[in-house]
């Protein structure tokens, strides 16, 4: 049995049909969405605090052990591969709903590629003007490439998507052997392995968009392989994973509780090391980064199931969602206007010419993440009352201009 959904009145024959319609959602992708924006909020807010990438105290001291524990185990490496998931699920669901509208697959393919330039111009601007771990900029590239490779393509063609995990699962075995054998080798000594970030740390606003201009481009390219997980994220939604959960239970039991396992347990060396409980030499150092980073794909397709079943549990009671998911969900609606608020919110809450919080706290890593629960609340709550006023979002409707060539509200 299949949930009803709310179909959209036909288009005119060979016209590509206008956004997506409040009755045509389904819960569980906007449940995700407005979820993950609190993991991304958390991941980015450290990086932004502490200047380095992942964001993790190297010399934690007592609650600050804990908090960087959790967040390499649930958090670092585990929020953006649940982001690549849900756009490679939303990319389906556009073509899907223009291809029921009776659009050409000329049309569709078109729609894709203005919604590709569209995000590319997005993230340069988000990236140079904001914050250079931009990740708008890199889904534009890969839906370009997405919609030119593997768009309108047989069944075939997506069954390969799942035999990632296999490789991803045999390259995560290797790192985990590695470090196993650099952990029963001894040594010690080494520091936790971050990246630095420049342009958190600059003077004035002026320095850092100089910086953020070098490194947004670096960036981007750096996260275009990304376009694997988008490839199975899109293998989902061919087969309504999360749009049907009912009809997917086991699959979504087995995901949750298996991608969780891998990426807590495959994560321990490092958060481990992080929090300051094991030392290592180098070596093992970066064997441990590569294996937390590896697993987080798993990490993330763990996450995506999880809401899957949240959504399928709300669903059984045949009530309304309740004010808590309704807000949330409706975050998830207006995910791109959260995502661009919380930079602005990281500028001027963390920069050196701004509030420079960081400077004003003897703990910047729990200051971080206070700050990301308390902006991430404040964009909820937001979004719900932009979903009162029936307002979609100001980032939403440039987008949806830039894409469809019309107003927001017309069809």
């Amino acid at each position: 049995m299949t949930t009803p959904v709310a179909t959209a009145p036909p288009a005119r024959p060979g016209t590509a049909r206008g956004p997506v319609r409040a009755g045509e959602r389904a819960l569980a992708p906007d449940l995700a969405r407005g979820a993950m924006l609190l993991l991304i909020a958390l991941a980015n807010s450290a990086g932004y605090f502490l200047a380095s990438a992942p964001g993790v105290a190297i010399d934690p001291q007592g609650a600050e052990r804990v908090y960087n524990f959790l967040m390499v185990e649930l958090v670092h490496a585990r929020a953006f591969p649940l982001f690549a998931l849900l756009f490679g699920y939303g990319l389906v669901q556009l073509s899907r709903r223009q291809e029921q509208s009776g659009a050409s697959p000329r049309q569709v393919r078109n729609v894709l590629l203005r919604r590709g330039l569209a995000l590319i111009a997005f993230g340069a601007v988000h990236g140079v003007l904001l914050y250079s771990g931009d990740f708008l900029g890199a889904y534009g590239i890969i839906c370009i490439l997405f919609t030119l490779l593997l768009l309108q393509r047989s069944d075939r063609v997506y069954r390969f998507a799942p035999w990632y995990l296999a490789v991803g699962g045999a390259y995560t075995l290797v790192l985990a052997a590695m470090t196993t054998i650099g952990l029963l080798g001894g040594g010690s000594g080494a520091a936790v392995p971050v990246s630095p970030f420049p342009s958190v740390l600059a003077g004035t606003y002026l320095e850092s968009l100089t910086e953020r201009a070098a490194e947004w481009p670096v960036h981007t390219l750096t996260v275009v392989p990304m376009i694997l997980m988008v490839w199975v994220g899109a293998w989902a939604a061919r087969h309504r994973v999360l749009e049907a959960p009912q009809e997917h239970l086991r699959l979504l039991r087995t995901t949750a509780i298996g991608g969780l396992a891998v990426a807590i347990i495959a994560g321990m060396p490092m958060a481990l090391l992080t929090a300051g409980a094991i030392s290592v030499d180098e070596g093992t150092a970066g064997s441990m980064k590569m294996l937390y980073e590896t697993s987080g794909f798993f990490g993330g397709l763990g996450y995506g199931a999880l809401f899957g079943l949240i959504a399928y549990a709300v669903s059984r009671r045949r009530e309304t969602h309740g004010p808590v998911l309704t807000a949330i969900a409706s975050l998830g609606q207006r995910s791109l206007t959260g995502y661009l608020f919380q930079s602005v919110a990281w500028l001027a809450l963390a920069a050196p010419f701004a509030l420079a919080l960081p400077e004003r706290t003897d703990s910047p890593l729990l200051v971080s993440g206070l700050c990301a629960v308390l902006v991430w609340a404040f964009t909820v709550v937001a979004a719900d009352v932009m979903r009162r006023l029936r307002y979609r979002g100001p980032a939403e409707m440039l987008l949806r201009r830039l894409v469809y060539f019309r107003k927001a509200g017309e069809r």
